[in-house]
């Protein structure tokens, strides 16, 4: 199974840029055409949050013209710049109960992975909460099927990461997640946006990771003196791939033409 995973578009209204310096738009346009020239194609696409900037309707807009090029089912989740009613309104989420949140869902029939997206966002903040009724459902819902491969996804990460001016908006209560996902080994892996870097490293028994945005990369500054700064990086995204001899294999994959390719390995 192929999981093919986007996080923090950031996608503005048509003709405004990203902070007013990027074409974040474009840059999900290229993000988009190089998915969809993946070979073998991905069985699903998951978004893991600020699929906009403003949370704007036209933003909203835009984003259901830019995402109607994947073909693939679409799973998201809202981040800190979303707007979980207007995002609700534009895209359908199949497996939601309800639009009005938090976007908890269980996604089970599409491979022999299990998707489970968890809605940590808090309404007007930039950090998340894995709060105890989010830790409660989460637990309920890995419990209906505890030994099947399953990805965790949210958006701000449960962890520090070093980086000051981004830790400040992390996941909080992170422990209570910590301990939910240790009692599932069948876990293979928490999945998060949010950070605009790929990361990685042990959580709860299982590897955890951050997707890299597929516009700007927020300043890798491990100074606690660091000021805010972000780069234009080469966007990437991630690719999940699960086989039953492995497991879940991650991989990073760059977004964009490269030479090659060439006559040797």
């Amino acid at each position: 199974m192929l999981i093919a995973h986007l996080s923090d578009l950031h996608i503005r209204p048509q003709g405004m840029l990203y902070q007013g310096l990027v074409d974040s738009n474009t840059m999900c346009e290229q993000a988009i055409a190089h998915l969809n020239k993946l070979l073998p194609r991905p069985d699903v696409v998951i978004i893991t949050g600020d699929l906009v900037d403003e949370g704007l309707p036209q933003e909203y807009a835009m984003a259901r013209e830019l995402l109607a090029g994947i073909e693939q089912p679409l799973l998201m989740i809202p981040g800190n710049h979303d707007d979980r009613t207007l995002m609700g309104s534009t895209f359908s989420q199949p497996y939601l109960s309800s639009t009005a949140g938090p976007w908890h869902f269980v996604a089970d029939d599409l491979g022999p992975v299990r998707i489970i997206g968890v809605d940590v966002t808090v309404p007007l903040e930039h950090h998340g909460d894995m709060t105890e009724a989010a830790g409660a459902w989460l637990d309920a819902a890995l419990a209906q099927e505890p030994t099947r491969p399953t990805l965790v996804m949210l958006h701000q990460p449960p962890f520090l990461s070093g980086i000051p001016y981004i830790d400040t908006y992390a996941c909080r209560n992170s422990e209570r997640l910590r301990e939910v996902v240790q009692r599932y080994p069948a876990i293979e892996r928490v999945v998060c946006g949010h950070i605009h870097r790929s990361m990685q490293l042990r959580f709860g028994g299982t590897v955890l990771c951050t997707a890299p945005s597929t516009t700007t990369a927020i300043g890798l500054a491990l100074d606690a003196e660091a000021e805010e700064a972000s780069y234009v990086e080469p966007p990437a995204l991630l690719l999940h791939h699960w086989k039953v001899d492995t497991g879940l294999i991650t991989h990073w994959v760059p977004i964009g033409t490269f030479r090659g390719p060439l006559p040797f390995a």
